[in-house]
């Protein structure tokens, strides 16, 4: 077993040995530019490119040529929201989205909202489920636009994406989600879920960093995005600039391997987060899963630990890695807003740690990070000279962080 274990996998993902493989003769053999078509070096490289496409669209249930390739999830949220909301500006102005929503979406609302969109921001249960009713009340004869993703990089939960879907297409409104964590990870089809935009990420399924994707659907009628930049028209003018073919190949790679291993991996995997959580439960009681206890990724656990602050627990068990919320909000000293919008205090959303299995991780890891975990938080809650039993202490604790 190797240690430090990594449990960060809603972070980022290694990169399958199979994707680097498929990679590195494109790096030193095939390195033409894609858009060169004088010439085999340019052929070869747009051949793999349009190979990738094809593995990526099959991923997701879509079409080759509704795939844009772009520089991360990010950069497709981006594209897909202020696209779709500047090209239907004189239609409407109303956004829907959700209170959970990741950074990439919540801010980008924010900067629609500054040039003049209204954005509603639905609220979640419990379990962080959006409710497709609240998403029906929202709308408008001016709603042009709703965002949810597929599933939360927090909490795991996983979203109602057909009957959102299903009700966007009714009234007329697109419909983008977010399915960074979702592609690769549980079953997806554009069509069949009525997405309008899909936006997703290759290093979170075992592909390299710096290349994403964005679903358009095709058909009628047409999606018409306004491009965030100029210069070239790659990528049908929605993502100008040269191609990352490497990158690009890795991120086919990646989604063939996924949409082949999807089930059984799944399968292991919620194995694996249950024996975690059971094991973690058994021995600190009152640890509490925060999210959806069945409709949620099979690699996501997000676990409260009454009075143990998250990061203490990380810092007393650096041999593990988890994270205390979003990789992209680590930056921000505030307590997570998915959290918050579940129903969490601030005090308990400061005692939240995510554990993101992957593909490599073993049983082996597993049951190590049970003690780990465990050994971690009986010390925080006893503090020093504090003999008496765990389920004492943490209650004691948890009453003395709330003053």
């Amino acid at each position: 077993m190797n240690i430090p274990v990594y449990l960060d996998n809603q972070a980022t993902t290694r990169v399958d040995r199979r994707v680097i493989d498929a990679m590195t003769p494109l790096m030193d053999e095939v390195y033409g530019n894609a858009s060169s078509t004088q010439h085999e070096f340019g052929w070869r490289a747009e051949a793999a490119v349009e190979q990738a496409r094809r593995r990526v669209a099959a991923l997701i249930g879509g079409l080759p040529e509704e795939i844009v390739f772009t520089g991360g999830a990010t950069e497709s949220i981006n594209i897909a929201l202020k696209g779709a909301a500047r090209g239907l500006r004189d239609r409407g102005r109303r956004i829907i989205t959700a209170a959970t929503e990741h950074r990439a979406v919540l801010d980008t609302c924010t900067r629609l909202e500054q040039e003049g969109f209204e954005v509603i921001r639905v609220p979640v249960d419990g379990h962080g489920v959006v409710d497709p009713e609240d998403v029906r009340r929202a709308m408008t004869p001016g709603t042009i636009l709703v965002s949810i993703m597929a599933a939360n990089n927090e909490i795991g939960t996983i979203a109602p994406l057909e009957a959102i879907g299903a009700l966007c297409s009714e009234h007329g409104a697109l419909f983008h989600t977010d399915a960074t964590q979702a592609a690769g990870k549980v079953p997806l089809d554009m069509h069949a879920m009525h997405i309008d935009l899909m936006s997703f990420s290759a290093h979170k399924m075992y592909g390299p960093k710096g290349v994403g994707a964005l679903a358009v659907r095709s058909g009628r009628p047409a999606i018409r995005l306004v491009p965030l930049f100029d210069g070239g028209g790659h990528e049908r003018g929605i993502r100008p600039g040269t191609l990352n073919v490497p990158g690009i190949a890795g991120f086919g790679v990646a989604s063939e391997i996924a949409a082949a291993v999807m089930a059984e991996e799944s399968g292991r995997l919620s194995g694996l987060r249950d024996r975690l959580v059971a094991g973690v439960s058994e021995a600190l009681e009152g640890t509490r899963v925060n999210g959806h206890p069945a409709h949620r990724l099979p690699h996501n656990a997000n676990l409260l630990f009454p009075g143990a602050r998250a990061d203490a627990v990380m810092m007393a068990m650096k041999d593990i890695a988890v994270s205390s919320g979003s990789a992209c909000s680590t930056a921000s000293p505030e307590p997570s807003h998915v959290l918050r919008a579940i129903g969490l205090t601030r005090e308990e959303t400061l005692c939240s740690l995510r554990f993101g299995l992957g593909r490599f991780t073993t049983g082996e890891e597993i049951d190590y990070a049970i003690g780990r975990v465990k050994e971690a938080v009986l010390k925080i809650v006893r503090g020093p000279g504090r003999h008496t039993g765990p389920n004492a202490e943490m209650s004691r604790a948890s009453a003395e962080s709330v003053h």
